[in-house]
């Protein structure tokens, strides 16, 4: 026999479980409760009390003298009471009456009086594994049990309450601002709900036109309540439970299955108890008549007996059979409601309107059913649960942590000095832009990198200096304000991507825009998708730098062609095939054309006359034949053909009479034509790493030469007529395989820098403590060759003269 409390057991259901016991499984279980409490009762009062009395019935056809004792025994039955041989009493007639009544409990007694507390135990047993087989089974109890506690968390987080609270005073702000400041944007802003970046699916920029779209303005609402560093983390951990738990129970709807197997079974169970029940009320009688076939040894054949407990057994069923028609009631009522409404789909619409977070997505499956089960309890958990669901409130709580975290002083340690000697800060993949940023107020430099929820408030007015900004992997929003500001202060735009679409849309209405720098893969595929006919815009743009993989130079460019002084390709390796338009950009005045797997130089290049500085690095041009068509561009100054495949450089180059600089590094050359010395202009020339054996004489003739490099060749003598180009300030002459410096060193009055290291030099002239400008630091050479000069020399060396000069060319 079970205990009470053992049976009690099976029912001890956790109580964090009732968040998603909905009101008939809370009723069946103490319905439940009250049949286990009839079977105990009934069951206690039959063992303690269960008896049946028996009585002979008396037949007057019987005479007992008929049936002698065969046996040769006494008979019993003919007397009441009995002796044994010293004359004492041995009540055998009340041995009989007990043997009569057991005999008869088992064979009048039906079999539904006596196990009828049995049978309704190990129904409601079963009936209460049924209801709770869902929170015990392997496959869905662990997922319950998460669930449940993540629930309790989103419902006591604090953050619950703060974004819930912090989203209504928002939203009824925006909607006053939305009428009052409708009519005041521009035409080209869109009001629409669309925050302004473009989706990857469209193009960003269309040929019909330009639609911008600004982000709402952030209204500063007072904090409802404070949330302190540990309540944040305690929030993004739950953001991040909430999606992996999402994810794990979505794919799936075991737990909606087993809940409504166990509630079928429920069912069934009520028809198949109600049924054989009620068969067998009326065999719960008072009065039994009992035919034992033991007339041989009492004598009666008839007994009728009596069972005590038929009464209160009666009474007793007929309450059970109450409770299991109310119990099967609830089981057919929940099965409607199980397919009344589909439970594996879910719908936030209620919370997003109250609570404004419009983000917040449907869900199904397993996870769906879990909410409506605590619907039914109670719609608040599911309501709260939802802003853990929402992007917009985790995009929320990263920027409360983040300004919590990033303050005006952690920030201030973080500006530095760049190389044009202006203030720059660098923030690097955070989840957002830190409010103070827009405090520094005399920062002249910005750079945003991976932030992809960045937003640039209208606080960026306060920025007075700030003139160039950094976009790197970013696809920064704006609000309308902060557009205003950028619109008519921003000189300088840095802008590196994955994809076309991640260019922020309202970085093409810059007008006031000196500099554009686009950074990121724009190929064949995604070209149309540039939108640089969108440049038309950026009047004042004067230089643009495309590091992509183009394969032409969009045509469209143009557009921005008579604005431009400034125009660098650099390409990954791409060929770019169509320069053409190129002819229209007459205004250029720097072009660099990097990487491009150029064979020859373009000639579209002839028609810049405007053109002062070329540079064509990095590329596969082997033949430099057309440089006799440079003698059209007579403001050419600088040719940079350095890391190509060039060979020989033509006599033609005598024709380029105003080129001031010269790179023609880490090519194939093996002499210098005398041509290249006729270039009475030329102040620096760079021949670094070719295989030239021989400077010629002829270099003497260059007298406006200032830095000339011829590092990594095969040189190893140096011409006296070197030296007489006395305007040398830097002299590179490395990895060679010279013996010797001349003495005549001396005669360079203005060197600065002079590299002699990976040579073959035994000693250094001691003139070179003549050249008065020349100091240690600026001196490139083997330790053991500098300590071998004279001491007063490397005393001269040795100061530490602070020379003004510029290094420009």
């Amino acid at each position: 026999m079970f205990t009470l409390a053992e049976v009690a057991s099976l029912n001890d259901i956790q109580p964090t479980y009732r968040i998603l016991k909905p009101w008939w499984d809370v009723f069946m279980d103490y319905l439940a409760v009250v049949m286990l409490m009839v079977a105990i009762f009934a069951g206690t009062m039959q063992l303690t009390k269960d008896q049946v009395v028996c009585l002979p019935v008396l037949q007057s056809t019987v005479n007992s003298k008929a049936q002698p004792s065969t046996s040769g025994k006494a008979d019993f039955t003919t007397v009441e009471t009995t002796t044994d041989s010293s004359g004492r009493k041995t009540n055998l007639d009340f041995q009989q009456y007990v043997f009569i009544n057991q005999m008869c409990y088992h064979l009048a007694l039906p079999w539904y009086s006596k196990y009828f507390p049995y049978l309704v135990l190990i129904h409601t047993i079963i009936l209460i594994v049924s209801s709770n087989f869902w929170f015990k089974y392997p496959k869905t109890c662990s997922k319950i049990e998460h669930f449940v506690s993540i629930l309790g968390k989103c419902f006591e987080s604090p953050w619950t309450t703060k974004a819930l609270s912090e989203t209504a005073c928002e939203d009824s702000e925006e909607n006053k601002q939305r009428l009052t400041g409708a009519q005041s944007l521009p035409k080209y802003v869109s009001t629409s709900s669309d925050e302004g970046s473009p989706s990857a699916s469209t193009p960003m920029i269309t040929k019909s036109g330009f639609k911008f779209s600004a982000d709402k303005p952030l209204i500063e609402v007072p904090s409802v309540t404070i949330l302190d560093k540990k309540d944040g983390e305690q929030a993004k951990a739950l953001f991040e439970k909430v999606r992996k738990f999402r994810a794990h129970v979505e794919d799936s709807d075991l737990i909606y299955k087993l809940y409504v197997g166990q509630t079928v079974i429920k069912t069934v169970k009520f028809i198949f108890i109600l049924c054989y029940t009620a068969n067998f009320v009326n065999t719960i009688s008072f009065e039994h008549i009992c035919n034992p076939k033991v007339e041989h040894l009492i004598g009666y054949t008839q007994f009728e007996c009596t069972h005590n407990m038929a009464y209160m057994l009666k009474k007793l069923l007929i309450s059970y059979i109450s409770l299991i028609c109310v119990y099967g009631f609830i089981c057919l009522y929940t099965l409607f409601w199980l397919f009344r409404i589909p439970l594996k789909e879910y719908s936030f619409e209620k919370v997003r309107e109250e609570s404004s977070f419009s983000d917040i997505p449907d869900v199904k499956n397993d996870f769906a059913f879990l909410l409506h089960m605590v619907d039914q309890y109670d719609q608040l958990y599911s309501k709260r649960f939802g802003v853990f669901l929402s992007e917009v409130s985790e995009n929320k709580l990263r920027e409360i942590s983040l300004n919590h975290e990033w303050t005006f002083e952690k920030l201030r340690q973080h500006v530095s000095r760049n190389a044009q000697d202006k203030q720059e800060l660098h923030l690097f993949m955070l989840s957002g832009v830190p409010d103070a940023v827009f405090d520094l107020t005399d920062l002249d430099v910005l750079k945003l990198e991976l932030i992809p929820e960045a937003k640039i408030p209208a606080k960026i007015s306060q920025m007075t200096n700030l003139q160039e900004l950094h976009l790197c992997h970013c696809p920064a929003k704006v609000e309308q304000t902060a557009f205003s500001f950028l619109r008519d202060h921003l000189r300088c735009l840095h802008v590196k991507f994955t994809d076309v679409a991640e260019i922020p849309a309202w970085v093409y209405l810059l007008k006031n825009l000196r500099e554009l720098y686009l950074i990121g893969n724009l190929n064949s595929e995604n070209n149309k998708m540039i939108g640089l006919e969108s440049l038309r815009e950026l009047r004042h743009l004067k230089i643009l730098h495309v590091k992509s993989n183009l394969t032409k130079i969009p045509p469209n460019i143009t557009d921005v062609a008579p604005h431009l002084t400034k125009l660098v390709i650099h390409n990954d390796g791409t060929k770019l095939v169509v320069l053409n338009s190129l002819k229209k950009m007459t205004n250029v005045a720097e072009l660099e054309l990097q990487n491009c797997e150029l064979e020859r130089i373009p000639h579209a290049i002839f028609s810049l006359s405007n053109l002062q500085e070329l540079d064509l690095k990095s590329n596969s041009i082997r033949t430099i034949e057309e440089i006799i068509s440079f003698q059209h561009l007579k403001r050419l100054t600088c040719l940079k053909l350095w890391h190509n495949k060039i060979v020989s450089v033509p006599s033609s180059i005598t024709h380029i009479k105003n080129l001031e600089s010269l790179y023609l590094s880490n090519n194939k050359l093996e002499s210098l034509p005398a041509a290249v010395f006729s270039l009475q202009k030329l102040r620096c020339l760079d021949v670094s790493y070719n295989s030239i054996a021989l400077i010629p004489v002829e270099i003497g003739l260059l007298q406006n030469l200032q830095h000339f490099y011829i590092t990594g060749n095969k040189v190893d003598v140096l011409p006296k007529q070197l030296f007489k180009c006395v305007k040398l300030r830097t002299l590179s002459l490395g990895q060679n395989c010279i013996t010797s410096i001349p003495d005549k060193v001396s005669q360079l009055l203005q060197l600065t820098h002079l590299e002699l290291k990976g040579n073959c030099l035994d000693r250094l002239p001691a003139t070179l403590g003549q050249c008065q400008l020349l100091r240690k630091s600026g001196l490139v050479v083997e330790d053991h060759l500098f300590d071998a000069l004279p001491p007063e020399v490397k005393e001269v060396l040795n100061q530490d003269t602070s020379i003004p000069f510029a290094n420009g060319i």
